[in-house]
This record gives C-alpha cells, sequence and structure tokens, in this order.
C-alpha cells in the first residue's frame, strides 16, 4: 500500500472524523500517520528512524510481523509493496514473559493503561488506513509452518529483549522464514563501546522494564547465527525516538548524560537499536 493509496483511502474522511477515531482508541505504542497531517499519539515514532533499517526487497512478497502491537512496521511492509502481510501478537496481557515480581502488577497495570482487549490499537490503524493487514494471535514462541506457513520476509521489532527465551523464538521465527529476515532490537550502549567486538548481553529480569537479554550489536549478530540465520548487512547504532504519549523521563543529570551519549553514539536521542538483515538458508525447516 503506497503512501498515495493511504490519502485516497482516507480523504473520504474527514480530519476531525480520524482524530475522534484515534481519541477513542485507549492507548498507542506506535505513532502512525493515518492520513497527511493526522498520526496517532504513540509512546515511540519511528518515522524518522525507518530508513536506517536494512530493508529487504519485499515487492510482491508474503511478509510476516512478530509483536507487531500497534503494526508500524507490518504497514511499513505494506506500504513498500507486499503482496501480504500477517501481523502477529500475543492475545491478552498475560501472555507476556513476566519477571516474577511484575506478574499480577504488570499485567494489571497494562489492562488499565491499554484496555482489557489487546490488539485494539492495531485494527484501530487497519481501519483508518484501509489497510489489508492480517492480524494474527501468536506468540512468537508458537510460530510454525502449520499454524502460519511460509513467509518471504519476516520483521520481528524490539521484542527479543522482552523474551525469557530470544533463541526459542529466534529458531521458531526461522522455521517459518523461507528468505530474509529482519530483526532491530534495544542494544545496551555501555557493552556496545567497551565490548564492540565480543559478543555480549546484560541480563535484566529484575526490573520494572519487563526486559531480560540486552545485548551489543555482537551479541545481536551472534544470537541470530546461533539459530542458524546468516548476516547480509546491518544498521549502525540508531535511536528510536519517544513518541509525544511517552511519559517524561525527566531532568536528572544522569539522563540528561545519557541522552547526550546517545545523541553523539545514535545520532539521536531514545532507546538505542540495532538492526540486522539476515538470510534463513537452504536448511530451514
Amino acid at each position: 500500500m503506497s503512501s498515495r493509496g493511504v490519502e485516497q483511502r482516507t480523504a473520504a474522511r474527514p480530519p476531525a472524523d480520524l482524530r475522534a477515531r484515534i481519541e477513542a482508541t485507549p492507548f498507542w505504542y506506535h505513532t502512525i500517520e493515518v492520513a497527511p497531517g493526522v498520526a496517532t499519539p504513540g509512546w515511540f515514532d519511528l518515522r524518522p528512524i525507518v530508513d536506517r533499517m536494512p530493508w529487504p526487497d519485499v515487492r510482491g512478497r508474503r511478509c510476516l510481523d512478530v509483536g507487531t502491537a500497534d503494526g508500524f512496521l507490518a504497514f511499513e511492509l505494506e506500504r513498500r509493496g507486499a503482496r501480504e502481510v500477517v501481523a502477529a501478537d500475543l492475545a491478552d496481557h498475560g501472555q507476556w514473559d513476566w519477571p516474577a515480581h511484575l506478574r499480577a502488577r504488570g499485567v494489571e497495570y497494562l489492562r488499565t493503561l491499554a484496555g482489557a482487549e489487546k490488539g485494539v490499537g492495531l485494527r484501530a490503524a487497519r481501519e483508518l488506513l484501509g489497510s489489508s493487514v492480517k492480524p494474527v494471535q501468536m506468540s512468537a514462541y508458537d510460530l510454525s509452518l502449520e499454524s502460519v506457513g511460509r513467509f518471504d520476509v519476516v520483521v520481528c521489532g524490539s521484542l527479543l529483549l522482552h523474551m525469557r527465551e530470544p533463541l526459542r523464538a529466534l529458531a521458531a521465527i526461522r522455521s517459518v522464514c523461507a528468505g530474509q529476515f529482519l530483526c532491530t532490537n534495544e542494544v545496551d550502549v555501555g557493552l556496545s563501546v567497551l565490548g564492540r567486538s565480543a559478543p555480549l548481553a546484560r541480563l535484566d529480569g529484575i526490573s520494572d522494564l519487563c526486559q531480560w537479554w540486552v545485548p551489543n550489536p555482537a551479541g545481536h549478530r551472534q544470537m541470530l547465527r546461533s539459530t542458524g540465520f546468516a548476516i547480509e548487512r546491518e544498521s549502525g547504532l540508531y535511536a528510536v525516538p519517544y513518541g509525544v504519549a511517552h511519559p517524561s523521563l525527566g531532568f536528572a543529570p544522569r539522563r540528561l548524560a545519557g541522552s547526550l551519549a546517545r545523541r553523539v553514539l545514535a545520532g539521536n536521542d531514545g532507546v538505542p537499536h540495532h538492526a540486522v538483515l539476515a538470510s534463513a538458508g537452504a536448511t530451514a525447516a
């Protein structure tokens, strides 16, 4: 679906109607432009950095977005000419890989923030864009040829750090990937600088961020290689900007120092990321 197609499909709806539909959705994770000058108030805004990712040619190909949230990457696949796009995510807030201390509190927090029903933002964005993206409620762990079939291109954005068993998830992704895999993940800036060539990861599992393994770029590449992917190319460090709805992070000296470091190393402030384009190879299941 081209940007011109988005304009044509939303032209019949006055901007006031589009904004009312956006405001009726309790929570937006992604900033998504649904018409010229009309965007969802997301926690994160991938628009400034989307072209820094090493995208494959997706024209005419069957594609899967794993951990889609509100669907920004799924709609980007469609915009770039994919023949079919499937967008997979969990069916319920309780299915997250919650750390032990967060299980009850985290589920309640998300239900209060985003509503009891998951996937509301994706469905609203599909409607607003006139999109043909196909939602599927499924964990990355459960992907299989029997459940979703085979895909020419798979993308996965900022998901692995939230998974207790990221290698298990990558193995499941590879089982349905017949071609290329674009994987983006948050990276640890300190490990990226101090351990540039060694594959390293920081284990969390105890903070309120619901994060598990946060690698450096070498660690990110190693995770893909260890599950059978072959690295084709990769991005440099970049930072995903915070959206207008993201809670304020304050102005503490440590926060300001981190912001400066991210601007120097990644070119902008936000959450530090690294993206890899890999090939599944001929031995994929």
